[in-house]
């Protein structure tokens, strides 16, 4: 009983001189720990010397020689250390890094010292010639070993106080990825306790890292042994840290850990981790995206990060799904400004809101010595000139990025003024307007249904790509269009659809059992986008390499697992029937165009692009303009036909004929566009 007592007494001493020496040294600045290197570096030297001689105490010899030493090794390492920054560092969270930086800093302190002790032999008021030439080496060891160990106290003393939090409840996590995404996240957790987020092991399929402990914490085998370990360490939560894997493998151990039961979560991709940064927050459920996630698209971040930087940036549809991710890959290249142009004001406020955030930690953050990028939020719609024109005379930007578009296959098929006034006429006017202000590089955001079009929507983008194409051949500027298909997580694509009605209950409704769509991620688009304004150099369309196809049917039957249901006992699909105007397989090539690689494999370049635009696009255009003022359908469908040869329209009445006079060059399918309704 009575050992018992004093063991506990100790232990709460133990944890009260603890909190109390934590305290203290938490609360420790610069200028404290300013003042603690010099009582260190006066010491060293002293110190350096008993070594030196083995611990013989008979130094009195010499003193004369040791306190001219000291003087000149603790100007040196002070001037050192204060000349590089050493004491702006903030050491709460020191880490290998700022090891290393003390080491460079010793290291350069100890040369100095040399050089200047040697020199000092020959100068007769300051020679040390009795003191051993290793001791500004065993100094600079012993300074390294001192400083290093107050600063590192700090954060071990945190460490410990982080460790005697205990939230009532833990959750045994198990880590799926050894890697260095996988570390940062036990690392967190382990900073963090007080989330109850208790990393128990790690699963990795690279043998060679098999019963190896990391951090503590042991890798038990690869994602075949996931049941066999989630029983017999009693796990409740599985979190994926592999955000560079292709989605089948993301897919495979969400099916083997769906067997279980159990709680998967995962980190995002790569392109969605804001700065490569891994963090707690950045979990979340997997979502149809990272199943079909393919291999990261490697990018020339340098010349992208060039091209952008100290420029002034114009970004159309802002809000959007394209236009916003726009928007944050944009703002890590550090442009001089960016002006966010949307029409719908809830979508750019909240954009806005986001990027701010994101200044503000670059403005706070230590290690950013550049200016930060201003933002700038302008609420106008892209048919209206005036109003377009007084954000270009304002701004004066250098690039534009035109993301703002009507994309919705069914809604433009049944209002087709409305298609051509945004995608058409909206695009006019920011091509008139960047040749007026001597803009250099545009790039517009296309779709792949503006190949061989069957539907107004894609009609409409073909007719704002050649106004691209001809504004870029009439200037010689960079001025080009990027093609890509459905990109996944964005308003628009069937996803939100899918997730709604499953959330009903079901049914899940798919137009056609065969229908397939290209899909890729939105940073994945973004950032080839990104690349092709980098590769671009006028009058080109670009075309970003989609992968395989997904069939329709098996994305809605992904979705359907992921929500924790069995396709056809909890939850049905039905077929609907193809809508207006949409295809059943999605095309990539238009007959006559030349396709060539680019520097990125997963890029290509219409190389004749700028040869199959109509001489008389602009009388065309005029024309379909005026049609679409008059809200006259069969006259937009026509034009469209005559404008764009591939597209093939259904005329909403059946008793209407048209004639139209065809003039030379048959070859560009160029028309006469004078019509008369009879």
């Amino acid at each position: 009983m009575v050992i018992n007592s004093l063991f506990f007494l100790s232990h709460r001493l133990t944890q009260f001189l603890l909190k109390q020496v934590s305290a203290k040294l938490v609360k420790l600045r610069n200028r404290h720990l300013l003042i603690f290197d010099i009582i260190a570096f006066i010491s060293t030297p002293l110190l350096a010397l008993i070594l030196r001689l083995d611990g013989n105490l008979q130094i009195s010899s010499y003193l004369p020689d040791l306190v001219t030493a000291t003087l000149l090794f603790l100007v040196i390492k002070i001037s050192v250390f204060w000349s590089f920054g050493f004491y702006k560092r903030y050491w709460r969270y020191a880490s290998i890094e700022e090891l290393v930086y003390i080491a460079v800093l010793t290291i350069a302190a100890v040369i100095v010292q040399a050089i200047l002790f040697d020199i000092s032999n020959y100068i007769i008021p300051f020679s040390v010639n009795e003191l051993p030439n290793s001791l500004p080496f065993i100094d600079g060891l012993l300074s390294f070993v001192f400083i290093g160990a107050m600063r590192f106290s700090i954060r071990i003393i945190e460490r410990l106080q982080q460790r005697r939090i205990h939230p009532q409840s833990k959750e045994r996590t198990l880590i799926v990825g050894a890697g260095s995404a996988g570390i940062s996240l036990v690392q967190e957790m382990q900073r963090n306790p007080q989330l109850g987020l208790q990393p128990v092991a790690f699963i990795d399929d690279d043998p060679h890292k098999l019963n190896a402990r990391i951090r503590g914490v042991p890798v038990v085998g690869d994602r075949r042994s996931i049941p066999d370990i989630i029983q017999s360490l009693h796990i409740s939560k599985v979190i994926i840290a592999m955000p560079t894997v292709a989605g089948r493998v993301i897919r495979d151990i969400v099916d083997i850990c769906q067997q279980t039961g159990i709680n998967t979560f995962t980190l995002p991709g790569i392109h969605e981790i804001i700065n490569g940064k891994v963090r707690l927050d950045s979990i979340r459920d997997v979502r149809i995206e990272d199943l079909l996630r393919r291999e990261p698209v490697q990018i020339d971040t340098q010349r992208v990060s060039e091209f952008i930087q100290g420029k002034r940036i114009l970004i159309t549809g802002a809000g959007g799904s394209i236009g916003s991710e726009l928007c944050r890959q944009i703002l890590k290249c550090l442009p001089s400004e960016i002006l966010l142009i949307g029409h719908g004001e809830n979508s750019v406020f909240t954009i806005q809101q986001e990027l701010d955030q994101v200044i503000q930690l670059l403005t706070t953050e230590a290690k950013s010595q550049r200016q930060t990028p201003k933002l700038s939020a302008f609420i106008a719609d892209i048919r209206i000139p005036e109003r377009l024109e007084h954000a270009f005379a304002t701004f004066q930007p250098d690039v534009v990025f035109h993301a703002a578009a009507h994309k919705h296959v069914p809604l433009m098929e049944l209002n087709s003024p409305e298609a051509v006034t945004n995608n058409v006429i909206g695009t006019r006017n920011l091509l008139n307007l960047a040749l007026k202000y001597n803009v250099n590089h545009f790039v517009m955001i296309s779709t792949d249904k503006a190949v061989n079009p069957t539907n107004v929507m894609g009609a409409s983008k073909r007719v704002a790509e050649m106004l691209v194409l001809q504004a870029a051949k009439q200037s010689g500027k960079s001025y080009v269009a990027v093609r890509f298909g459905n990109v996944l997580g964005s308003r628009g694509s069937v996803v939100p659809t899918f997730k709604k009605q499953i959330a009903a209950g079901g049914p899940v409704t798919v137009t056609h059992p065969d229908i397939c769509r290209y899909f890729m991620t939105i940073p994945e688009a973004v950032q080839l986008v990104l690349q092709a304004a980098v590769l671009g150099r006028g009058g080109e369309v670009l075309m970003l390499n989609m992968g395989q196809p997904v069939k329709i049917v098996d994305l809605a039957k992904e979705l359907i697992r992921l929500s924790g249901y069995e396709v056809g006992k909890d939850i049905e699909i039905q077929f609907t029937g193809l809508r207006p105007g949409e295809k059943l397989f999605e095309e990539l090539f238009i007959e006559g165009e030349e396709y060539e690689p680019t520097e990125h494999d997963k890029l290509l370049v219409v190389k004749n692009a700028s040869r199959i635009v109509p001489d008389n696009l602009k009388v065309a255009v005029d024309k379909l303009c005026q049609a679409a003022a008059r809200n006259d359908v069969n006259s937009i469908l026509f034009l469209l036909e005559q404008i764009v040869a591939e597209y093939k329209p259904q005329y909403p009445h059946e008793n209407s004929r048209w004639t139209a006079k065809e003039i030379d060059t048959p070859s560009n399918h160029s028309r006469d566009f004078s019509l008369k309704h009879i």
